[in-house]
């Protein structure tokens, strides 16, 4: 029969039935763009971008699988464009900068609906809401099982679609999607030492188009953000998208000022992002989704798909547009770029003026440089180089796993780690020696990553076959099965 720490490690684990983890390590740019809801003009904030090269004011699915464009994700065949606001800190004298983004994307690709459709040509979609300025749910989260089964609230799950993952490797990690706002500064400082990961689900239930006037409303989220009931009419099951990135908050410990997303958000609650579908076929992603089904995530485990290295993602770029081109986004500068108030809430932000649209000039947005007692902090991260990056690493795979028992007990949580087999490999690449050849083959559950300095390590959950003089019952030999099939009720 099975250890206990291995049954209470099965119990937890979630209803996904496949996923890939697509690295996009490299950015195609920053700047104004936002070809969705601003096509054609200047965007009201500044975004960070990776996918395809073929990216630009009028993006759509035919430039980005133009003949002898590029992609930033390793899966050659990926010409989709990804993108979230980027995160800036502003000092208390006013002077922003943005914050380095460490390791580019890392998008998630979840089966947890069933019969799951590829994206079709000219897809798009948005999630989240740039003007939400205020969470006023409970933290953490109820449970799952307190959550209604009738998904006719998505504000209420659209919220609970973002999480700020506070990052600290010398200790357990947090669930992902734990809290949907900013940790105060003072929080941060004091324990994500390894910076904050930000994490975007988006709806996954389709009504059968390829987009909508606002760009969300052909999607629907089911009723627990990731599975559950899909909304009446929203019958097709698109692919769970997940993205995450990881910005450098801990480079700031120390210094007085806040965080804000470029649109002036120091709240996190305005958090988005958006998507265009740009995979070379719609026939080709449905192939993928139907054959690349290994539970490793790796998609090296896939053999439709052409792996580039890292090194040749990241020159894929995109040219900056001309009216872009004074832009400075990046900082140090006065404010935020270009020009963008700081909106805290509770209420929902407004419109502001646009700098270089509607007639308002860029000129005419105050900037500045660097005063000669102003010092950018000293960052140690390279983002194309996945050795020395947490990107590869994931939260939502690890999150499959409770790495503790039923009892909160410290000696629980230990036992239910020792279910765990940690397999270290260095920058090298080298790995640690193999088991025994006489031990037994284990039946691999599940796998994820967990990079700690320049190492990463694979956490891999086995069952663990213990021979014993009592016969099991009828109950535990059947507890695996039944799992699959439980209403999954706890928390993320």
């Amino acid at each position: 029969m099975r250890s206990q720490a291995t049954l209470t490690a099965l119990a937890l684990v979630s209803s996904v039935s496949a996923f890939w983890r697509m690295p996009c390590r490299s950015q195609t740019g920053v700047g104004r763009l936002d070809p969705i809801m601003d096509p054609g003009e200047i965007s009201d904030h500044v975004h960070t971008f990776s996918g395809g090269g073929g990216f630009g004011f009028n993006a759509d699915y035919g430039t980005l699988n133009a003949t002898g464009s590029c992609t930033s994700c390793e899966v050659t065949q990926d010409h989709s464009a990804y993108w979230t606001p980027a995160m800036h800190f502003l000092y208390s004298n006013g002077t922003s900068v943005m914050v380095q983004q460490v390791g580019g994307m890392l998008v998630y690709y979840l089966y947890y609906l069933d019969h799951v459709k590829a994206f079709p040509a000219g897809f798009q979609m948005v999630a989240g809401n740039k003007n939400t300025r205020n969470f006023t749910g409970p933290f953490p989260d109820t449970d799952l099982s307190s959550w209604p089964t009738d998904p006719s609230d998505q504000f209420f799950l659209q919220q609970r679609a973002l999480g700020f993952n506070c990052l600290n490797y010398g200790k357990d990690p947090e669930p992902s999607l734990y809290r949907h706002q900013f940790p105060t500064k003072d929080y941060m400082d004091a324990n994500c030492q390894d910076g904050l990961r930000l994490e975007l689900a988006f709806p996954s239930c389709g009504n059968g188009s390829s987009d909508s006037l606002d760009h969300k409303s052909h999607m629907k989220y089911p009723s627990l953000v990731k599975e559950g009931n899909c909304p009446e009419g929203y019958d097709t099951h698109h692919p769970f998208l997940f993205f995450e990135t990881i910005w450098a908050t801990n480079s700031f410990a120390g210094e007085d000022g806040q965080f804000v997303l470029s649109m002036g958000d120091p709240t996190g609650t305005g958090y988005h992002g958006d998507f265009i579908m740009g995979w070379e076929s719609e026939q080709f992603l449905q192939n993928a989704l139907d054959t690349c089904q290994n539970p490793s995530g790796n998609i090296q485990d896939c053999p439709l798909f052409n792996i580039q290295s890292d090194a040749t993602a990241a020159t894929c770029t995109f040219p900056v547009p001309d009216a872009l081109a004074n832009d400075d986004v990046k900082g140090p500068r006065e404010g935020l770029a270009v020009g963008i108030p700081i909106q805290n809430g509770p209420q929902p932000a407004t419109q502001y003026l646009v700098a270089g649209r509607s007639s308002v000039p860029t000129s005419s947005i105050p900037s500045t440089t660097a005063s000669a007692s102003f010092s950018l902090p000293t960052l140690s991260y390279t983002a194309a180089n996945p050795s020395i990056t947490s990107t590869a690493q994931g939260g939502i795979i690890i999150d499959k796993v409770s790495i503790a028992s039923t009892s909160t007990s410290a000696a629980s949580s230990s036992a239910a780690w020792s279910a765990l087999n940690k397999v270290e490999y260095a920058s090298s690449s080298s790995i640690t020696e193999a088991p025994s050849a006489t031990a037994p083959a284990p039946d691999i559950i599940a796998t994820s990553y967990m990079t700690t300095g320049n190492q990463v390590v694979e956490l891999v959950i086995e069952e663990v076959e213990v021979t014993v003089t009592a016969t099991p019952s009828a109950a535990a030999r059947h507890k695996r099965h039944a799992h699959k099939h439980a209403h999954h009720a706890g928390r993320r």
